[in-house]
């Protein structure tokens, strides 16, 4: 019988340390994307959406909860802004020089036009 509990508690103990090591990675990968968005926000990139259009979800849920830190306009809540920004498109992306991306373009492609550095592990 103390076969069975010693087995059975190794068990649990390596679930518990396979647990632990998940949780760390999130929060490692959660701290990553933080600084990816600081950068972008630094670096002027706006994204303009409408919280109905997937394509936009798909964006801000890459993002997690980083997606705080990006530059964001709604526009059917600020139509007059999109509009003076040629917004005809969801989303759409505009970086500060005058760039502009129309459509979900994931993670490592807002990488390869701001250059901000995005972890390897995290792209999409």
């Amino acid at each position: 019988m103390s076969k069975k509990i010693l087995l059975l508690f190794v068990v649990i103990l390596s679930f518990a340390l396979l647990a632990l090591r998940l949780a760390s990675r999130e929060g490692q990968d959660a701290a990553a994307l933080a600084d990816f968005a600081q950068c972008l926000a630094a670096r002027g990139a706006v994204m303009y959406g409408a919280n109905w259009c997937p394509h936009c979800q798909e964006e801000k849920t890459a993002f997690g909860a980083a997606f705080r830190f990006i530059n964001y306009v709604e526009c059917p809540d600020e139509p007059k802004r999109c509009l003076a920004a040629g917004i005809e498109n969801y989303p759409t992306w505009i970086f500060s020089d005058g760039r502009k991306f129309v459509g979900r373009q994931g993670l490592e492609r807002l990488a390869e036009a701001s250059g901000c550095i995005l972890p390897t592990p995290l792209e999409s």
